[in-house]
């Protein structure tokens, strides 16, 4: 389209007097022109801030005012969602922000894997076979040469893979060969258009983790089956998807990144890598929490049994868990619970879970959680992405998740909890619905 601004004046007869001069008269008709384009035209996006939130943060400068005095350069964004019960239960909320900027890119790492657990096992209900459900044994075979198979996990009880022990690798310790081999069995372009059918619109899955696959090669998924007592219950060949999911503009990130061993001395460039952005993460999660207090479209088409699956895993602790056995050994209780634990290595409080996903890829910390007190009564969502990489170098291993982001993190859901903890209350909640046994 043309660039150029077009006179709202075209084509009609304009009376002038004697000494009105050409040049006048353009001036006159480019400056209205330019203000008709100028109010027509939206404006970028400016970050969201709530007064309540950032003055909450600068009460306790010892903990955020190196973040606070440079929120850009750390490319923090922060969604807080207070929550109040009538006395039916019915939960109202109240969202607040701090920099959220639905159109400012981060990478989101490993939170991505958790609507591919979703639509696995929406997918599982949609289809609708007898004898198909998470725990039936599902087989990926390769079809293409960069592609893998897997007929066996040695980790799972019965030693062969589902959807149910990859969910739980997932949820429990952010395994990546899991989410690839669900994003297989979903599909690239259903898994997009899913989640943009249910209004998760700042969303885009693009590629599998942790693998040196072109983005052409990421558009096909391998061929998968479900096979029960010798009998395949459900076949589906490779699939392709006809979009393609990259931005349309660069993203460029950084100063420098690492290809190998070699120092490359431009910005890292991300529009061919996934994006999930803060809002649509936060809604994500509200809506496995509370899936009846979202309009039904932003809804996963899920049994009860699969959610009281998900808030336990969700909250599960590596300690508690039977399968992986190895879980037990190598993982402390503040493993992928960075909100309120941050870095710690003590046991956590068996009374406070969070039902949660973090991620940390690229410098980007993450954690989207919904964090429960058993014991006081509390509930709040809280979602949080914090920049942690001083020298600006990508893919280089050198990021400060240590020094600054986990401590932010733990900063942060202290900060929030105890506010909870002393914030008035219309009646204490029910939070029976949260309550799940674990493995052990």
């Amino acid at each position: 389209m043309s660039s150029k601004l077009i006179s709202p004046y075209h084509g009609h007869v304009m009376a002038t007097s004697p000494k009105q001069t050409y040049p006048t008269l353009y001036l006159w008709a480019f400056l209205l022109s330019f203000f008709v384009y100028m109010t027509s035209t939206p404006a970028a996006a400016q970050p969201q801030t709530d007064a309540f939130l950032e003055k909450l943060l600068r009460k306790y400068p010892e903990r955020f005012d190196k973040i606070l005095a440079d929120p850009v350069r750390y490319d923090v964004q922060i969604l807080y969602t207070k929550i109040d019960r009538n006395k039916k239960n019915e939960p109202s909320f109240t969202t607040y922000r701090y920099h959220v900027d639905p159109s400012r890119y981060f990478y989101p790492a490993s939170t991505v894997k958790l609507p591919a657990v979703l639509l696995a096992l929406e997918k599982l209900n949609k289809l609708n076979v007898p004898g198909l459900d998470k725990y039936a044994p599902m087989l990926t075979e390769a079809a293409r040469p960069e592609q893998t198979a897997a007929l066996e996990d040695t980790t799972a009880e019965n030693g062969l893979p589902s959807v149910a022990h990859y969910a739980r690798k997932i949820l429990l310790v952010s395994d990546n060969d899991a989410f690839n081999r669900l994003y297989e069995f979903i599909g690239q372009q259903a898994f997009n258009d899913s989640m943009q059918a249910k209004g998760y619109t700042n969303t885009r899955i693009t590629h599998r983790l942790q693998l040196p696959m072109s983005t052409e090669n990421n558009r096909y998924t391998n061929p998968v089956r479900f096979v029960k007592d010798g009998e395949v219950l459900y076949e589906q060949p490779m699939m392709q998807s006809s979009k393609t999911y990259v931005a349309t503009e660069p993203i460029l990130r950084g100063k420098g990144y690492m290809r190998g061993e070699t120092l490359v001395n431009e910005p890292f460039d991300f529009r061919e890598k996934n994006f999930f952005a803060l809002e649509d993460q936060h809604e994500l999660m509200k809506a496995i929490m509370f899936p009846e207090s979202v309009e039904p479209r932003r809804r996963f088409n899920l049994k009860e049994d699969d959610y009281e699956f998900m808030y336990r895993y969700m909250s599960q602790l590596p300690i508690e868990t039977s399968y992986p056995e190895h879980y037990s050994e190598d993982y402390h209780d503040s493993y992928g619970k960075f909100l309120l634990f941050g870095a710690s290595k003590r046991r956590a409080p068996r009374h406070i879970r969070s039902f949660n996903k973090v991620g940390d890829a690229y410098g980007y910390l993450l954690d989207n959680a919904y964090i429960v007190d058993f014991e006081r009564g509390i509930e709040f969502l809280l979602t949080a992405v914090i920049y942690c990489n001083e020298d600006q170098i990508l893919n280089d291993d050198h990021y400060e998740y240590e020094s600054v982001g986990l401590p932010f993190m733990a900063d942060l859901g202290k900060t929030i909890f105890e506010y909870e903890v002393q914030r008035k209350r219309r009646g204490r909640p029910d939070l029976s619905r949260y309550e799940v046994e674990y493995d052990k």
